[in-house]
């Protein structure tokens, strides 16, 4: 129901009752942060409103009439309830504030995210994370739909809907295992390539839309070997014999290292991609997204 015209402002009451407690408009005032004529408009306001006095005025100061003291103890009950709930609020801004639900591509959840969390729990240490993996695609609808504060992506372009940041360069590289013929080839053409039966990642991963695009000149790929759901997964394919696979340098260090598999040269052949955080359109990234935003520009020491 509406309240009656007759009810103050939260305002007014909460100067009401500091003039009661500390016995002087003046003291109330400077207590409130506003001056002393204001607070004494307000004061007058307020008794006009109800259409009662409610202060006694004297050269010591100012207390309330008997319907004043009435009118302080219904008002303290206002103002401590409303107190009761500023700091109800805050504590759920506090908490919402302190959460951070990201969403990432394989590859950046895999190999540069543990670091960007540790930044994160560094700077800022009372902040709870959930991390989900997608493919891009999946990354993309989960940021529109609102279920991620943050979203991180791979491709050739920002996701429609979403505004984004480029956080850090990647490059597929092809590799295949030792055994297979391959490996001890110069370089591989984009026409080889794009013949060659591969083992992919699935459609909708900004993997396979990178080598899609790059292949597109000489008539896409071939119909795939297999199509696997993740970078572990295309690892262990290649390293089993399955057939070449293109996937990202950073998940490859490893086994190229010690030799489980096999870098082969791309002739004329561009796989360069960025990675980019995400975010829906007309947004920007608040609280701890903000943070971890900002943390992603920061080289890893």
């Amino acid at each position: 129901m509406a309240l009656s015209p007759r009810v103050p402002e939260l305002g007014a009451l909460e100067l009401l009752v500091a003039v009661a407690r500390l016995g002087s408009v003046g003291r109330a005032a400077a207590e409130l942060g506003v001056s002393q004529p204001a607070a004494s408009a307000r004061i007058k306001g307020m008794e006009r409103q109800i259409g009662v006095a409610l202060l006694e005025r004297s050269p010591r100061g100012s207390r309330p009439t008997e319907v004043g003291r009435l009118v302080v103890e219904w008002a303290r009950g206002v103002v401590e309830a409303a107190q009761a709930l500023d700091a109800g609020i805050d504590a759920v801004r506090e908490r919402r504030d302190a959460r951070l639900r990201v969403v990432a591509s394989l590859t950046v959840a895999e190999y540069l995210m543990p670091g960007w969390l540790l930044a994160l729990h560094e700077a800022s240490p009372g902040t709870a994370v959930t991390l989900r993996t997608a493919n891009s695609a999946d990354v993309a609808a989960q940021v529109l739909a609102g279920n991620a504060d943050l979203g991180f992506v791979e491709g050739l372009r920002t996701p429609a809907g979403l505004s984004g940041a480029v956080v850090a360069a990647d490059r597929l590289v092809l590799v295949v295992a030792p055994g297979h013929p391959w490996a001890r080839r110069s370089s591989i053409t984009g026409a080889e390539l794009a013949a060659t039966p591969l083992v992919l990642r699935e459609p909708g991963s900004g993997t396979r839309e990178v080598l899609d695009q790059a292949l597109a000149r000489y008539g896409g790929t071939a119909q795939p070997l297999l199509e696997l759901a993740s970078s572990t997964a295309l690892k262990a394919a290649a390293m089993t014999g399955a057939g070449p696979v293109c996937l990202s340098e950073l998940a490859v260090v490893e086994e190229l290292a010690t030799r489980r598999l096999v870098s082969v040269p791309l002739d004329g052949v561009d796989l360069h991609r960025p990675l980019r955080a995400v975010w829906p359109s007309g947004q920007r990234p608040t609280g701890p997204a903000r943070t971890l935003l900002g943390l992603t520009r920061i080289p890893a020491r």
